[in-house]
């Protein structure tokens, strides 16, 4: 198993920052890869970015992209989600996830249902 605990989660205004780490233990060397995703209230969850443990590829979606930037401390079995120019669109709970550590191509880390183990989720909102 897989334990995972997001943290970094807060209230912002339009245009600020923050950080969100996902802390891993646990058989965390079954994984390939870990990614972000977000819910918002009466939403999907959808895919933010990802990142691979091994070399660290990154991989992330379109409404994201140059805004956010995700990272991994493979020492500290800890991601990150380094979160700019914030909107209030971006405002969601956002969940880290762990990978099976098989079939973790392109299409696969985009997906909510490739990933098996998941953390609490942790509340971002941002004020216009």
């Amino acid at each position: 198993q897989v334990q995972l605990v997001e943290s970094g989660g807060g209230l912002v205004q339009a245009g600020g920052s923050l950080r969100l780490s996902c802390a891993a233990s646990g058989r965390t060397f079954s994984s390939n890869a870990m990614g972000w995703f977000r819910q918002a209230p009466g939403k999907e969850r959808e895919f933010g970015a990802a990142i691979t443990w091994s070399r660290g590829r990154t991989f992330y979606a379109d409404s994201v992209k140059g805004r956010f930037t995700i990272s991994r401390d493979n020492a500290k079995n800890t991601v990150y989600l380094q979160m700019n120019s914030l909107k209030p669109e971006d405002t969601a709970v956002y969940y880290c996830a762990a990978d099976p550590g098989y079939n973790s191509g392109d299409y696969a880390l985009r997906t909510p249902m490739h990933y098996t183990h998941w953390g609490q989720g942790t509340q971002v909102t941002v004020s216009s």
